[in-house]
């Protein structure tokens, strides 16, 4: 039976991607009428450069989350800060540093990762359980690193990248980003890897006996959320310009529900990065609001965690694909 106009039309109200791109537009009013200049052209691109970095993190947690088995990656805080960390100390401000720092601040976390895919995957430890002791380890050797103290200082040449207009009044980091969300579309849309992934989130047990190689792709699949979160770390100091040990607990909790709102079902199996993206710019504009408001820091938190509760409701155990 074809669908009629009025049902195509409210499929396209129904959905995740729409929804939070309205969110967006509408926040953005909000802000507008509490603070007159909140939708400046200028102070956009200044929201969309912190959306980024909450966007390449959840790149990562995106991907893990699509493998199903309950993924989630709670370790991505700790490794944002200890990409940063090691990026500040390898460039220690200098430009020279920048490339060595980006390398090693992709590929220690990305190791990191590894080692939490294969406890997931061949010790059959609970996501949850085994990056949230991750994240213990990692914040207890940044502590003895850094003996506590900020260390490390980000080169001029990535601040201005990621703070200052490159073209046309765009920061580098939002092409990043574009070419990040070009990538992740690529390879989950057109890719045999990207169709694994689906394949695996959406019943394991028939993708194994496909013959599709199911733990290589779950490890890997923590090994990427590994190395975009040590790549949002290095955009991390290269925004705030210094690094300390729990920089990155901010971003754990906004990851996930960047995810969620775009429509990714927490079961795994259904969703797509675009709609991260959406996400990602609509927790950044909420967040400026509440900044607007005066609220607290436990206020805003609260408003994250009722957030991503009511979402797991509307969106969590949906097995509908949604690409």
């Amino acid at each position: 039976m074809t669908p009629t106009f009025a049902s195509r039309f409210t499929n396209i109200l129904r959905d995740p991607l729409t929804i939070a791109i309205g969110a967006s537009v509408a926040l953005l009013f909000i802000g507008e009428a509490l603070s007159p200049g909140f939708a400046r052209g200028d102070q956009i691109v200044r929201l969309l450069t912190v959306a980024a970095i909450l966007g390449i993190v959840a790149a990562g947690q995106n991907m893990v989350v699509l493998g199903g088995r309950e993924g989630i990656d709670l370790s991505v805080g700790a490794m944002i800060s200890f990409g940063a960390v090691l990026a500040g100390n390898m460039m220690n401000g200098q430009d020279s540093g920048i490339g060595l720092a980006v390398v090693v601040a992709a590929v220690v976390p990305f190791m990191i990762g590894i080692i939490n895919g294969l406890g997931v995957t061949f010790l059959r430890i609970p996501p949850l359980v085994m990056t949230l002791g991750m994240t213990a380890v990692i914040q207890g050797g940044l502590v003895v690193y850094s003996q506590g103290v900020p260390s490390g200082a980000t080169a001029p040449m990535l601040a201005q990248f990621i703070n200052r207009p490159l073209v046309l009044g765009i920061p580098g980091i939002l092409f990043v980003w574009v070419a990040i969300a070009a990538i992740m579309m690529f390879v989950l849309r057109r890719t045999a890897f990207g169709f694994s992934i689906y394949a695996i989130g959406s019943n394991e047990r028939a993708a194994t006996l496909v013959g599709l190689p199911v733990p290589f792709i779950r490890v890997m699949l923590y090994g990427l959320s590994g190395l975009f979160a040590g790549l949002a770390g290095v955009c991390v100091i290269g925004y705030t310009g210094t690094s300390f040990i729990s920089v990155g607990d901010q971003y754990v909790l906004p990851s996930i529900i960047a995810v969620v709102i775009g429509g990714t079902s927490l079961a795994g199996g259904s969703g797509g990065y675009l709609g991260t993206m959406a996400g990602a710019v609509a927790l950044t504009i909420l967040q400026s609001v509440l900044i607007t408001l005066n609220l607290e820091v436990w206020a805003r938190q609260i408003i994250f965690g009722a957030t991503l509760l009511a979402l797991m409701l509307l969106y969590g155990r949906q097995k509908k694909l949604r690409i």
